[in-house]
């Protein structure tokens, strides 16, 4: 398996393990040279948001990974980290429904997790 696939799995796993809402894992390696993954979810408050992020952060150092740039860590509306093979998008209910990154990038491939 892959290493982009296993970090993917993992931040899944994390997010999934703080109660993420609605968590989309999508395969974008075919569209974009960005990234080979987005991984999408949501909070329901700023304080989830926040744990949401620090959990993928913790899961992934365990095994060597970490963040090339992170953003948004202070609003706790939508925090974006970086690992360069994935993006992990974090939002606000109000803010995922606002960007819909699902919809912009409806050409990639959702994987099921």
């Amino acid at each position: 398996m892959d290493q982009a696939l296993d970090m993917a799995k993992i931040a899944y796993e994390a997010l999934d393990e703080k109660k993420g809402e609605a968590i989309k894992v999508i395969d974008i390696s075919q569209i974009s040279v960005i990234a080979d993954y987005f991984i999408i979810t949501n909070g329901t408050s700023d304080s989830q948001v926040k744990a949401l992020v620090e959990n993928v952060q913790e899961k992934l150092a365990r095994v060597g990974h970490h963040p090339k740039q992170t953003e948004g860590n202070r609003s706790g509306t939508w925090v974006l980290l970086d690992y360069g093979d994935i993006i992990v998008h974090v939002f606000d209910k109000e803010n995922r429904s606002f960007y819909n990154l699902e919809r912009t990038w409806s050409d990639g491939t959702e994987i099921e997790m």
